[in-house]
């Protein structure tokens, strides 16, 4: 196992060594093997130290969004106060979500504050009921007692009738959607407010 992975990033450096040369054979150097023309060589690092660069400055700026419920793949930090309808992002601890913190991208639903009712209804199809969640009167988002896997899932009841201070219910309007119905409302300090880039 050792040896395959040495073998491995032995072959890489290989590789990443050899590409500023391939890059001037592309730019007209006379071949792999033959002396580097020095001009097509500092040409070939014009074009690709720039480029690495860029991607290397790029990548922590920007965040993957790698779930249906929210309407943007790729979002980036936006400074300043959340507010109601922004994105956000934050680490989720939770036993559905996996063994180890994931990073989350929501939208912030119901603020400090708002008022927040969860009305329960049967669920249409197994056992268990649906939980329905209002912000102000306006319908948020309905829970469901089973994922789509089969695991049981359980509601977030509030316990006021009030979102508490420094806290934010974030959730999509994805009826699939892993979010405050289950595990409530997130704290502010931990969320990091977002905007979409694509």
């Amino acid at each position: 196992m050792l040896l395959l992975a040495w073998r491995a990033g032995n072959r890489a450096w290989r590789e990443l060594k050899d590409l500023p040369l391939r890059a001037a054979v592309a730019l007209g150097a006379s071949g792999l093997g033959q002396p580097a023309r020095p001009g097509q060589l500092f040409k070939a690092y014009g074009i690709v130290l720039p480029i690495g660069l860029f991607a290397w400055w790029a990548m922590p700026q920007i965040t993957l969004v790698m779930t249906p419920s929210i309407d943007a793949w790729v979002v980036h930090r936006s400074p300043g106060p959340v507010r109601r309808g922004d994105l956000v992002s934050f680490m989720l601890s939770d036993p559905v979500a996996g063994p180890t913190p994931v990073a989350v991208t929501k939208y912030a639903l119901c603020m400090p504050g708002d008022r927040i009712v969860m009305v329960e209804k049967p669920a249409t199809l197994g056992t268990g009921g649906n939980g329905f969640y209002y912000c102000n009167g306006q319908l948020m988002g309905i829970a469901k007692p089973v994922a789509r896997s089969g695991k049981a899932l359980d509601h977030w009841r509030p316990q006021t009738p009030r979102i508490p201070d420094g806290m934010i219910f974030v959730g999509s309007s994805h009826p699939d959607g892993y979010d405050s119905r289950y595990y409530g409302p997130v704290a502010i300090e931990r969320l990091t407010r977002m905007e979409k880039l694509l």
